[in-house]
């Protein structure tokens, strides 16, 4: 699988492939500390624009670049292959690639699992018992059918685990069941597959 990269992006590392490997990588490096450390440090970006005598806004938009290719690249577990085939279209020597390639082999596991605990806990289903009841009579009317659904719907969150009853009656159910499958084929267009990919 390769790297999906906005134009945007790939221009922002079209101007790394001007400069030396050396500087390149501390460029990497860099990206890598922000990724691991959370903060990125202005200071460190001025020094490395005047050093290159150019604009902070550029060498800013280089290392989040980076910061991309090596996020995306862990969080999707892409192969060595697949990594090398993503960067060579950025325009990058073999030298820079295979520098490159080494780096996010060394570090994808700890970005992997800062992406994981950034990632939000929501529940998630886990169990679902229900029952079927239907009163058939009562005092007032002798001769009525009232089905109700009752559910008791367990979810989990992290160790935690939580049950909810729910009750709804047979026609609010296939309304509900219409919806979700409706939902379902709506999340199958091209259209939607690329809003999923891009949030994730």
């Amino acid at each position: 699988m390769l790297l999906i990269l906005s134009e945007e992006q790939k221009e922002h590392l079209r101007f790394l492939t001007s400069l030396e490997i050396d500087v390149i990588l501390e460029f990497a490096r860099i990206s890598l500390d922000f990724i691991l450390k959370g903060s990125s440090n202005l200071k460190i970006l001025q020094a490395a624009a005047q050093k290159l005598g150019v604009d902070v806004n550029i060498v800013k938009n280089g290392i989040s670049g980076l910061q991309h290719v090596f996020s995306e690249s862990s969080r999707l577990m892409i192969g060595e292959i697949d990594f090398q085939d993503s960067v060579m279209t950025l325009g990058f020597s073999k030298e820079v690639i295979s520098a490159l390639l080494q780096l996010y082999l060394e570090n994808r596991k700890e970005v992997r699992n800062i992406l994981l605990e950034m990632a939000l806990a929501i529940p998630h289903y886990h169990e679902l018992e229900w029952r079927f009841d239907v009163e058939l009579a009562s005092r007032s009317l002798r001769h009525q059918t009232n089905p109700v659904i009752i559910m008791k719907l367990h979810t989990k969150e992290g160790e935690k685990n939580t049950a909810d009853i729910l009750q709804t009656d047979p026609v609010n159910l296939i309304h509900l069941t219409t919806e979700l499958e409706n939902a379902m084929q709506e999340m199958k267009t091209a259209y939607c597959r690329r809003i999923v990919r891009n949030i994730k």
